[in-house]
């Protein structure tokens, strides 16, 4: 085992993010660690933001993510992964370890660091809540701490028996400094009204999947809105062709948006959304939504019904404990009722008000944290007791696993997964 640090300089912490979003969180617990103690390094696998926030890379997973959080989960590149950075926690002195997200791979890795005396902070919790709550013993026996950022989640872990601590959610923080141009928007709701937004989504098969679904909702609120305006968000490159190819024979005119993906959500009065990411950002907005995912029926039935605890799947609806907005998942088989539903809304005024001052209501608790300065302090913490110590203090055990039961979390709502695309 390597000699732990003497103090003679700042922390050295090994991070691990496998995804973009996750890469995007850890570079904001980077910046705000490093703001808080300069001289803290870390190491480890990091995608472009968190090298750019000054992360020493070993690894980079992000571009392989879809690949690494699949069933086959520690195959190929990530298992090739798993047994460089075992290496480097058993060869460096590091004094703590931060995992961000990926159960299917930080769960064995937190495991690893352990293992190597290395105190383990866990951030953004595995949704045992949801599914896999078998695993509570695996994050309980492996992880110091745990960082959560969703109000429920702190006590539901902590009734589990795990140190937990709600920081705010990062996205939070990150659409709150993101500029808005107000010309933008105004040309955009210059075009038409009401103004109708489409978020497929940026992954190729959830584009594939949900943006011909939205293309037939659009052509049925024109049909009942002559005036009214769409535009379609193009998150990268890849998709850019699909949407391209989709929205062409439409039928309707939807105006490609690049780079003006807020805008478009500041500007409309209605957003067709896939699962996601995207729906905690309409949510933020106080945006009036329709959420949208198809995936396969024959899974769900056989497989994912039988695993997924769960009343509700959008996550605003989840941190409402109903249903605030529309929801069209896991599947839809038609059209007809969503595009029913959008035009309903539209002809309701009140209707639209009702649900963006609900979703104001409920994002309200993800703004009062400051998930990066939190999680930071919290890391330092760790990080400072075992720089002290000079060894990590030997594991107690894991205490009696409990069964909470789900109506417990999230009122009355059995909570379900994180959003699809999250």
């Amino acid at each position: 085992m390597a000699t732990r640090s003497n103090g003679s300089s700042g922390p050295l912490v090994f991070i691990s993010a496998a995804e973009q979003s996750a890469d995007l969180h850890g570079a904001g617990l980077v910046r705000a660690t490093r703001a808080a103690c300069p001289t803290t390094r870390f190491v480890g696998v990091a995608g472009p933001a968190m090298v750019a926030a000054g992360c020493e890379p070993v690894f980079d997973m992000t571009r392989h993510s879809a690949m690494l959080l699949s069933a086959i989960g520690l195959a190929g590149r990530a298992a090739s992964m798993m047994r460089r950075c075992d290496r480097l926690l058993r060869g460096r002195p590091f004094d703590a370890a931060v995992l961000i997200d990926s159960p299917t791979l930080h769960l064995p890795l937190a495991g690893r660091a352990r293992a190597a005396g290395v105190p383990v902070l866990y951030y953004i919790a595995p949704q045992l809540w949801a599914w896999g709550a078998s695993r509570i013993y695996k994050l309980r026996h492996r992880v110091d701490k745990l960082a959560v950022i969703l109000p429920f989640e702190e006590a539901y872990f902590r009734d589990q028996g795990v140190d937990t601590t709600f920081v705010g959610h990062p996205l939070a923080e990150q659409f709150a400094a993101q500029p808005i141009d107000g010309h933008a928007v105004d040309m955009l709701r210059s075009r038409g009204s009401p103004v109708i937004a489409l978020l497929p989504g940026s992954r190729r098969h959830v584009v594939e999947q949900i943006l011909p679904g939205q293309v037939e909702v659009a052509t049925r609120v024109a049909a009942a809105f002559p005036r009214a305006a769409f535009g379609v968000s193009i998150a990268n490159a890849e998709v850019r062709p699909i949407i391209d190819r989709l929205t062409r024979s439409a039928g309707v005119a939807i105006d490609a948006c690049c780079d003006r993906h807020a805008e478009l959500i500041e500007a409309a009065d209605l957003v067709l959304v896939a699962s996601g990411t995207s729906t905690l950002e309409v949510a933020f907005r106080a945006r009036p939504m329709i959420v949208m995912y198809n995936a396969s029926r024959v899974f769900y039935h056989l497989i994912a019904r039988w695993m997924i605890h769960t009343g509700h799947f959008a996550l605003p609806n989840i941190l409402a404990g109903r249903e605030l907005v529309p929801e069209f998942m896991p599947y839809y088989t038609s059209i007809e009722p969503i595009a029913a539903r959008a035009v309903e809304l539209l002809r309701s005024p009140g209707q639209l008000k009702a649900m963006s001052n609900g979703l104001r209501e409920v994002v309200g608790p993800l703004r009062a944290g400051r998930a990066s300065q939190t999680t930071a302090a919290m890391l330092l913490a760790l990080a400072g007791r075992q720089h002290q110590a000079g060894t990590s203090a030997p594991s107690t055990g894991p205490a009696p696993l409990k069964s909470v039961p789900l109506a417990a979390v999230g009122r009355e709502t059995k909570m379900p997964l994180r959003s699809p695309e999250s």
